[in-house]
């Protein structure tokens, strides 16, 4: 049955225009725009390195209860499994709002304690805080990141990195907006990581959703390079701007004048969302004055003849359920195809992925996190540690944009497997903690440039890598799972490795000046050596991280020289095939339970995920 729509009235009627504005509230680039504005503030993990002093003198932390606080930070910032699961059975909107409520909860006690307002907490409570704050971005992650890519499958390597770019920006915004609130207050900035995210989430909570259309790649790739440029101009306005404050002191109203230049950065994507619904909202008036370029929505009803597959019998026990799902953990499918949970966790490939990015991510994170007190101990000054945070901020967007991006033209092209970027991107920051080990003058600004792009790049590849081999079926929980291996890293390299000789270096220095510890004061190390060792030992365990993420890249070569997204390709030519409308470039094609045909989106009766085939209803 085909059906077409035609309204009265020219285009700057009222109705229309309403309906109009109800297409674009409720249309997919709108939908991306607001996913962008929610990762730009979703990154409060990324400040820790501009609060992490204030903290330390006002509660008398050590540099290991520091690091312990850091570590239990980046714990809730990367174990996001909950989240998952809870994705995995309700709307995102579920998983945003809890995310929002966490995060205001964690920072704002946080704020309390800093600020004097309630009783010094023991330190457990102060990183039972931190964890529940900073677990909130996980929330956010799954409720953005896993909708958008189930959205966009064929461009995953693309929208993982914008999105992934723009949360690696949100320290560098987050901190131009602090300043024009507050002022120079540091504080202060913890109580604005603790209410500005969480509003920025509530406000888009309806907008972000799993949306049943599918349209042809290469538009969408036109639209995702438009919003690209977009960020790298607001990237590069950041740069500048960061250059300039580091230069000069800036007043309260050049302050305020900087954030409103951000804040219009960051709604220009609008631009681009009005643009992509009126061209769709012009194809379908066209039919007012020629009827051959009217937009049909095309309802499909499955011929009687039309052959289905199979569905297997049900089982009628329980048990013989369990034991069918148990004997397939260790068969799992081909590369590509959906994986079950435990299938994917029993995986060789998970365990060396998730190995690799341990000493991969785990290793810039330290460097990140420890970047205010490394500064302070080279001899830069105080207003050098807010350069860095920033410097690491926005080249952790350019390292999620470009590996996501040129990842996907690379792949597409020349069939250059992700794993082996992984690879590079590694190798590569090993530069960047040997620049920390050796402390020549100046070193710590290339540093901080170096382990900023490649701590960015390394997070689209891995979760790009995690939806091409095991699927999209419960990429939910996996894409969580994967990033469990940052907080391990960052405990092992972190806590036990940097602050343990950071603190025995520091002692000696005190020993050396016959000078006791007093209970309740925080210990400084000064010198290139309080952090010589334990980056060599960084860059050590980084490099054999390369070596184990090669063998991935060998296990997968056949993988990737394939087509890997041949099944989504099929289903949109099988889509377009039955529509008639095969060489049509201007049709939006919408199909019902899409995410059932594909084997995504599903809601599991069971971790285990019995295959199972459906009937669709094409509209």
């Amino acid at each position: 049955m085909v059906v077409a729509e035609f309204t009265s009235g020219g285009l700057g009627d009222w109705r229309r225009m309403k309906n109009f504005s109800y297409q674009v509230l409720t249309g997919r680039w709108f939908m991306v725009f607001a996913s962008l504005l929610v990762m730009a503030f979703a990154g409060a993990t990324y400040m820790f390195g501009s609060y992490s002093n204030e903290v330390k003198t006002s509660l008398g932390y050590d540099q290991s209860t520091l690091n312990l606080l850091s570590f239990f930070k980046d714990l809730g910032g990367n174990v996001g499994v909950l989240s998952g699961l809870i994705n995995e059975i309700t709307p995102p909107w579920v998983v945003l709002s809890i995310g929002a409520t966490m995060n205001f909860f964690g920072y704002f006690m946080i704020w309390l304690a800093v600020t004097g307002r309630i009783a010094k907490p023991q330190v457990w409570q102060m990183c039972l805080y931190i964890c529940i704050g900073a677990n909130s971005q996980t929330f956010a992650n799954t409720g953005v990141l896993v909708t958008c890519v189930k959205n966009f499958p064929e461009s995953r390597g693309s929208i993982l990195g914008l999105l992934k770019g723009y949360l690696g920006l949100s320290a560098a915004i987050i901190t131009q907006l602090y300043h024009a609130f507050y002022g120079d207050d540091s504080q202060a900035l913890i109580l604005l990581i603790a209410w500005l995210p969480a509003a920025v989430s509530f406000l888009f909570l309806p907008t972000i959703r799993i949306l049943n259309t599918v349209q042809q790649s290469n538009k969408q790739l036109k639209v995702f390079y438009h919003l690209l440029y977009i960020s790298l101009g607001l990237a590069g306005f950041l740069m500048v701007l960061i250059i300039v404050q580091n230069k000069l002191s800036f007043s309260r109203i050049e302050y305020i004048t900087d954030g409103l230049v951000v804040y219009f950065l960051l709604l220009l994507p609008l631009v681009v969302v009005f643009r992509e619904e009126f061209n769709l909202w012009k194809t379908k008036n066209q039919g007012l004055t020629d009827p051959s370029q009217v937009k049909v929505v095309t309802e499909v009803v499955p011929p009687s003849n039309m052959v289905f597959p199979s569905q297997p019998e049900p089982t009628t026990t329980s048990s013989h359920k369990k034991s069918s799902c148990l004997a397939n953990v260790f068969k799992p499918p081909n590369r590509g195809e959906d994986y079950t949970i435990l299938q994917a966790l029993f995986s060789i490939d998970m365990l060396i992925l998730f190995i690799a990015t341990t000493v991969g991510i785990g290793g810039t994170l330290t460097a990140i996190d420890n970047l205010g007190q490394i500064g302070h101990s080279l001899g830069y000054p105080k207003k050098s540690t807010t350069t860095f945070v920033s410097l690491v901020s926005i080249w952790n967007y350019l390292g999620r944009v470009v590996a996501g991006f040129a990842s996907e033209i690379f792949l597409t092209k020349y069939k250059f497997p992700r794993p082996l970027m992984l690879t590079l991107v590694m190798l590569l920051s090993c530069v960047g903690h040997i620049l920390i080990a050796i402390g020549i003058p100046n070193s710590l600004y290339f540093a901080s440039v170096i382990i900023g792009f490649c701590f960015g790049a390394q997070w689209p590849l891995m979760f790009a890598i995690i939806s091409e081999i095991f699927g999209l079926k419960y990429y939910s929980t996996l894409y969580n799972f994967g990033a469990v291996a940052s907080p391990v890293g960052s405990y092992i390299l972190n806590v036990r490795v940097a602050g343990y000789l950071y603190d025995k270096e520091a002692l000696k220095q005190l020993v050396a000046k016959g000078l006791t510890r007093q209970a309740g004061k925080d210990l400084t190390c000064l010198g290139v050596q309080c952090y010589r060792m334990s980056f060599f030992i960084i860059a050590a365990s980084t490099l054999i991280g390369c070596f184990v993420s090669f063998i991935l890249v060998l296990r997968t070569r056949k993988f990737y020289k394939g087509d890997i997204y041949r099944k989504f390709r099929a289903e949109l030519e099988a889509a377009e095939t039955q529509m008639g409308s095969t060489k049509s470039d201007n049709v939006l094609f919408e199909i019902e339970d899409r995410a059932t045909l594909s084997g995504i989106g599903a809601t599991p009766a069971t971790t285990c995920g019995s295959e199972e085939s459906n009937k669709n209803n094409v509209k």
